[in-house]
């Protein structure tokens, strides 16, 4: 099992979280659409070739963004990244996939 978690502005949360649902992702046993998200500040600065959603070249920018985490099983994690990039505003969405390791319960 993964954890998928990427950052987003407002504008986008909701379409990004159907986008990825739609492609498997936020499956705990018999409940879907599971997530988790948070509104922080994501801060970058757009360099020559970029082509910045927000900001402008050689400004630093602070904007508030949404971290979004949901589970992923590894069967369907490319769909949801193709999902997740599709939707997407940024040229470079930031995001990470962590492995998750399964214990065993012993009750």
């Amino acid at each position: 099992m993964f954890k998928l978690i990427y950052y987003v502005p407002d504008t986008h949360l909701d379409l990004t979280k159907t986008a990825v649902f739609n492609a498997g992702a936020g499956t705990i046993g018999n409940y879907e659409h599971c997530a988790w998200q948070v509104l922080g500040t994501g801060q970058f600065k757009p360099l020559k070739g970029a082509n910045p959603f927000i900001g402008t070249l050689n400004a630093l920018e602070q904007v508030a963004e949404w971290r979004v985490e949901m589970m992923v099983a590894p069967s369907v994690a490319s769909e949801v990244l193709k999902a997740l990039k599709a939707s997407h505003p940024y040229e470079e969405p930031a995001f990470e996939f962590i492995q998750l390791v399964e214990i065993a319960d012993t009750e």
